[in-house]
């Protein structure tokens, strides 16, 4: 499916922000949202957050689409060769449904995989429901892109979202993506001093 054209930001952040310029991948993994039975809010989730929590200049690209194994595949290897995310979030497709695929999906486009975050999110939404122990989240890295998958509702998204990405900008720095510089009084990234970034680079 296309990318959102309306709606959801699809880009922003500051040009005073010593950070660099990143791009994000949003996939949202769903059978009804992608075939109109639905809107889709989760995807529109993950894009607020990215408006409210980054600080240097970031862009979007928002896709929705079936939980097609192939498909999801494609999607990620395209958003991370092709369009150059250095952060690629799903949402949806990680449950013990038949047809949740995007763990299998995540780990078959991935050389090294990140298990952390699966259990660091499985650890925040279980605070919130106990049926957080059938997601099977995962996260993975693919050349320069880490890719991650998010819980499929909004109020999910967002509770573990605002925890789990104060370790995302350095993970990104140390696979050789852009400098995210992050809303403090959003999210706080976690940054050794040694990449801790005072003024931009001379150009």
């Amino acid at each position: 499916m296309a990318s959102s054209q309306s709606g959801p930001p699809l880009a922003g952040g500051s040009t005073e922000s010593v950070g660099d310029l990143a791009r994000f991948g949003v996939v949202t993994v769903s059978d009804r949202a992608s075939a109109g039975v639905y809107e889709d809010l989760s995807g529109p989730a993950i894009l607020q957050f990215f408006s409210e929590a980054i600080k240097s200049r970031w862009q979007a690209v928002h896709r929705v689409i079936p939980d097609e194994q192939p498909l999801i595949e494609k999607t990620l290897r395209e958003l991370c060769d092709q369009e150059g995310c250095c952060l690629v979030v799903t949402t949806g497709g990680t449950g013990p449904d038949p047809r949740d695929v995007t763990p299998e999906a995540t780990e078959a486009v991935c050389s090294r995989m990140m298990p952390g975050y699966g259990e660091q999110m499985r650890a925040i939404s279980l605070k919130h429901v106990p049926t957080a122990v059938l997601s099977r989240q995962t996260a993975g890295i693919r050349g320069k892109s880490l890719i991650l998958n998010l819980p499929g509702k909004p109020k999910s998204i967002r509770e573990t979202i605002d925890e789990v990405f104060q370790s995302i900008p350095t993970c990104i720095d140390l696979i050789g993506g852009p400098y995210i510089e992050t809303n403090p009084e959003v999210v706080v990234a976690f940054r050794p001093p040694m990449l801790r970034r005072e003024r931009k680079p001379s150009a």
